[in-house]
């Protein structure tokens, strides 16, 4: 079946279970999360942005508890982004010169630790870059949303 077909057969379908094309939109949660959830939730973003805290500031036991090697300089993020400060976030994506491409968060975050701090390059999807990303959305919390800007 062409995607056409595939299309034009599931707009019947949706059709027939009386569902209106283009204006039912799919809810993540159908019901509100309760307080002791977001408690959770919270308490859980919050771990990871104590040890992203550490990571950021150089915590050698951290970094060995978390398998990565950051800097070899001697060098922490902070020394250059104290508090995450200058790090733009709410930025991301966009075209970064460092590393000549468009470029998430991550890529950038990775850049640093290889070039200034002359680390150790993170896997993306590591448990150390997700503690560090939600460190610096962390510190730069209430920014307005401004992805692609410089």
């Amino acid at each position: 079946m062409t995607r056409r077909v595939l299309v034009i057969v599931g707009i019947c379908v949706a059709v027939l279970l009386g569902v209106t094309v283009g204006t039912h939109r799919a809810l993540a949660h159908k019901e509100r999360h309760t307080p002791e959830q977001l408690k959770i939730f919270d308490e859980v973003f919050l771990e990871q942005v104590r040890i992203g805290d550490l990571l950021f500031h150089g915590d050698g036991e951290t970094e060995k508890k978390m398998g990565v090697s950051l800097s070899k300089t001697g060098m922490a993020c902070a020394m250059c982004h104290p508090f995450a400060s200058d790090t733009h976030p709410y930025e991301f994506p966009k075209f970064q010169e460092q590393i000549e491409k468009f470029g998430t968060l991550r890529d950038m975050i990775n850049w640093c630790i290889e070039k200034p701090q002359e680390g150790v390059r993170i896997d993306a999807d590591s448990d150390a870059m997700k503690a560090l990303e939600a460190y610096v959305y962390w510190a730069n919390r209430g920014s307005r949303l401004d992805p692609g800007r410089h």
